[in-house]
């Protein structure tokens, strides 16, 4: 950490992002990159072939895209692919089409969700010190890349999903909060040290489960981490959305009344073959993350539109059909 402390003072002064949507209607267009390289092109709801990102932007208003990164992926199209130079290339190509760019830094070569928090293999033998010294300059790393292509991110995300903490089982929060908190603190000051203006963002799954929030964005703050925003994943069924929306919006709202942090909600998602109740569920969190209290409601964000039916062995939460046309989902969007 005081490496990193040292190391931010004396870093070149940090620019401000460029001003970001008041409320952001995103969708992560991650694996857009591996499935144009597998030869997928889209189609509008018309039947017209089109760039996937004209279409999200011009047909659905979606004025955000969020973008994964990992350390050392593979080079799967699926489950990798997606370096800081990939990134940076898709960020670029989100930019020009008129969006904003939110980065999720995953601190893995793989996957981290609640299940897997995987460090980086290059990092697997490193003392904490040595971890918290690879978060600072593969953050920078990442900023630096994004910057040389002309983006600079709105948001960034440290880590993905990190319900239990992150770089197990150094960072595990349930094993040191302390541990967990510096590790936030070392990438929010990495990314400060390169855009001052770039919000920082702290993401859980399960947006509704208000006992993990206080537990973990209380212990957070309680041990001096500093982060912008509250992230939050919601992936409810057809069946039980309006109440999990509900139990969701409670949650987002105690945050706000403890934290008084504002609230982005970076992943929602909901069954293809479901596309008359996705839309109503994505109108419905939509409107109320943006009637928040105090305005603090900054966004909704949807996983992987693009997505076709069964996309990597099985993934069924997209919004577009084997005919390579849209469901009605994102129509949720609108207005």
């Amino acid at each position: 950490m005081l490496a990193a402390l040292l190391l931010a003072g004396a870093a070149s002064q940090p620019r401000k992002a460029e001003a970001a949507p008041t409320f952001a209607k995103g969708a992560d267009i991650s694996w857009v990159a591996g499935m144009e390289a597998q030869g997928n092109k889209w189609k509008d709801k018309n039947g017209v072939q089109r760039d996937i990102l004209d279409i999200l932007k011009n047909d659905y208003q979606i004025n955000s895209a969020r973008i994964r990164v990992w350390v050392n992926p593979s080079g799967s199209y699926t489950n990798g692919y997606l370096n800081k130079e990939r990134a940076a290339a898709l960020a670029k190509r989100a930019k020009a089409a008129g969006m904003s760019v939110m980065l999720t830094l995953h601190y893995s070569d793989s996957w981290a969700d609640p299940g897997q928090q995987t460090k980086p293999a290059a990092w697997a033998g490193y003392t904490f010190q040595q971890l918290m010294d690879a978060v600072w300059n593969w953050t920078r790393e990442v900023m630096t890349t994004m910057q040389a292509n002309g983006v600079t991110p709105d948001w960034v995300q440290i880590g993905n999903e990190t319900n239990n903490g992150m770089l197990w089982n150094d960072g595990k929060a349930s094993l040191s909060m302390q541990n967990y908190a510096w590790l936030v603190n070392t990438g929010n000051n990495a990314v400060k040290s390169i855009s001052s203006g770039t919000k920082t963002i702290v993401h859980l799954a399960n947006g509704y489960d208000n006992a993990v929030f206080v537990w973990n964005i209380g212990g957070l703050i309680a041990n001096g981490a500093t982060f912008d925003m509250i992230g939050m994943s919601l992936y409810p069924s057809a069946s039980d959305w309006s109440s999990k929306v509900t139990q969701t919006i409670s949650n987002a709202n105690d945050m706000i009344a403890r934290y008084g942090k504002p609230i982005m909600v970076t992943e929602i998602g909901m069954d293809y073959n479901q596309p008359a109740a996705a839309k109503s569920f994505v109108a419905d969190i939509k409107t109320k993350i943006r009637n928040l209290s105090g305005g603090k409601g900054a966004g909704v964000f949807y996983w992987e539109p693009e997505a076709t039916p069964g996309y990597n062995g099985g993934y069924n939460k997209g919004a577009w059909q084997a005919d390579m046309k849209p469901t009605v989902a994102l129509e949720g969007f609108l207005n």
